[in-house]
């Protein structure tokens, strides 16, 4: 019972401005809290007005708070934008009458500059009077910038740049109280890359003797058309607690000036990527940088591109061009781009497996990439000389190149079989090949030596035709599995199946075979070993080789046999 009572009570104050008599307010006031502003401040203007009331028990309880009479306060539009509207109300008894006040707080935010008129408001057939406020576009006369409670700076690194030259822009938004909630906008442009440089910073700062909270946010701008980049106005709103309480909101906005965009110079090259940059570099590492190589020898070059102000999709690929003695294997570019407070660094690192396969004198080019240095606004080189190299050992069958990681289980190290050339040049395959070269010899000899005193069976084994069979199973295990092994398990398995000929490089065993599509197979193996090809390709590759190397073991056989030759085997170990 006694709550019901109270809950009556309670709702008495809203009652009675429904059931208010025909009587209007005596007078309506409008005050707004300042009549000199920025254009991004908010103006806070407070309505006051009353009336009579008529408390009715019967609409006690028949009220609607849609009902609830307010000023037109429409009419500060276009001029004004409404942010947001409140309303209280109190009732007190003046003689002997019943009396409602009613207070509007509204938030308004100017939409020009200049001198702007709040119009008459009416309330019933109360009336206010006009007032005036000046909006200007820069700190109010009298007023310092700190005393805002919140506003932007806008700074650019530059006041013109080139066409895709890197703009660096800063936003600082200050601010006071405490921000219960704040929407910062982002620079944008049809015609511009924008990339944010990283998280936003925030920190306090003092300005005039006032403390603000500060947030800091940066951005690197590319231009892509040459002319005049006009940026839309960067805009906050928010609302805040100052030191009372008292909510607020914040509202600024601010524009950077125009920046001049220039076209690419004339004396740039032609056909060649633009580059605007602070800083570029080329710089490569792997060779050694002048001197003698061994033919066969492996060797990862390893250049890089580095650039200041520039996104690595920007950079151009590097050149690969190499001499016809040295074989060249790039991998695939790596592109990296880091974003510092004072804008983009990025890198191009191109990798490449060098190989000498012939003897005499080759050159690696000189590499020389034109760009534009915007600090001091004139073209310069990132260049690398050329290396002058003398090749020694004859001619060379590639095998795999060292990773700068060092050799895996699988990608063990292989020596390179490289042609004799004079006495100082001989292989030590060669030699190896002798003393096995011998040591089989002397096997056959015995062999022949005890079948003349002993025939054997027909299914006798004997172990060169099963080290030979061992010999090609391991060959093509190793194909299977795409090792840096096969090219020397290559040459050992054709000097067991083919003990006639003293094979010592790679080149011999395919010049022996005489097929072409041999050549081929053992070419693209070698490449699908030493580039990132894909695992389809390296294994057609492999398949194919395999195929080849079956075809030259089973066709040599038949070859020897029809040409009358001796089995070099007994029937039944044959295959």
């Amino acid at each position: 019972m006694v709550k019901r009572f109270l809950k009556t009570i309670s709702r008495l104050g809203l009652l009675v401005l429904l059931t208010a008599s025909s009587a209007l307010a005596d007078t309506l006031s409008v005050e707004p809290d300042r009549t000199q502003l920025y254009q991004g401040e908010v103006l806070t203007l407070t309505v006051k007005g009353s009336m009579k009331i008529d408390i009715n028990l019967n609409n006690l309880f028949n009220f609607d708070l849609s009902q609830l009479p307010s000023p037109d306060i429409e009419k500060v539009e276009p001029d004004f934008e409404i942010l947001a509207r409140n309303q209280r109300y109190s009732v007190q008894t003046v003689n002997n009458e019943m009396v409602g006040e009613i207070t509007w707080t509204y938030q308004l935010a100017p939409t020009r500059t200049g001198t702007l008129t709040i119009p008459e408001l009416t309330f019933k057939d109360a009336s206010s009077s006009p007032v005036t406020v000046e909006v200007t576009d820069g700190t109010p006369p009298n007023q310092p910038a700190a005393a805002r409670d919140s506003f932007i700076e806008l700074a650019a690194d530059k006041a013109e740049v080139y066409v895709q030259e890197q703009l660096v822009l800063t936003i600082q938004l200050f601010f006071s109280g405490n921000l219960i909630r704040g929407e910062l906008s982002e620079p944008e442009h049809p015609d511009a890359i924008i990339e944010p440089l990283g998280k936003q910073r925030e920190y306090a700062r003092y300005r005039d003797g006032i403390r603000y909270r500060v947030v800091e946010r940066r951005y690197a701008i590319f231009p892509q058309q040459p002319g005049e980049l006009t940026l839309p106005p960067i805009r906050f709103e928010g609302q805040a607690r100052d030191a009372s309480g008292q909510l607020r909101f914040l509202r600024d906005r601010q524009e950077l000036f125009d920046v001049r965009v220039k076209p690419v110079p004339d004396s740039y090259p032609a056909n060649q990527t633009w580059l605007p940059a602070s800083q570029l570099n080329l710089t490569d590492e792997g060779l050694p940088p002048s001197g003698e190589l061994q033919a066969g020898a492996n060797l990862n070059r390893k250049l890089t591109l580095e650039a200041v102000g520039l996104p690595s999709e920007a950079l151009p690929a590097l050149p690969q061009a190499v001499p016809d003695a040295i074989r060249s294997y790039p991998e695939q570019p790596l592109r990296n781009t880091e974003t510092t407070p004072d804008g983009l660094r990025s890198t191009l690192q191109q990798v490449s497996a060098l190989v000498p396969v012939q003897s005499g004198e080759a050159v690696l080019p000189a590499i020389r990439i034109p760009w534009w240095n915007t600090q001091t606004d004139e073209l310069e080189y990132a260049e690398l000389p050329p290396r002058q190299y003398a090749i020694e050992g004859g001619s060379a069958v590639v095998a795999a190149p060292m990773s700068e990681s060092g050799p895996t289980p699988d990608t063990q190290p292989e020596a390179i079989e490289t042609a004799p050339s004079g006495a100082a040049g001989v292989s030590p395959w060669f030699i190896s090949s002798l003393v096995l070269a011998g040591l089989w010899l002397a096997t056959a000899g015995l062999w022949w030596y005890s079948r003349k005193r002993q025939a054997p069976a027909s299914n006798e084994s004997h172990p060169e035709d099963a080290s030979e069979r061992q010999a090609f199973a391991r060959l093509k295990a190793a194909i299977d599995d795409h090792s840096a092994q096969t090219t020397g398990l290559m040459v050992t398995w054709a000097r067991l199946r083919f003990p006639g000929q003293t094979f010592v490089t790679l080149e011999d065993v395919i010049n022996f075979s005489g097929n072409a599509d041999l050549a081929t197979a053992v070419r693209q193996f070698q490449e699908g070993l030493f580039s990132n090809h894909s695992m389809s390709s390296s294994g057609q590759g492999a398949r194919e080789l395999t195929r080849c190397l079956e075809a030259l073991r089973n066709h040599q056989a038949v070859s020897r046999n029809k040409a009358g030759l001796p089995p070099l085997y007994p029937a039944g170990l044959s295959n």
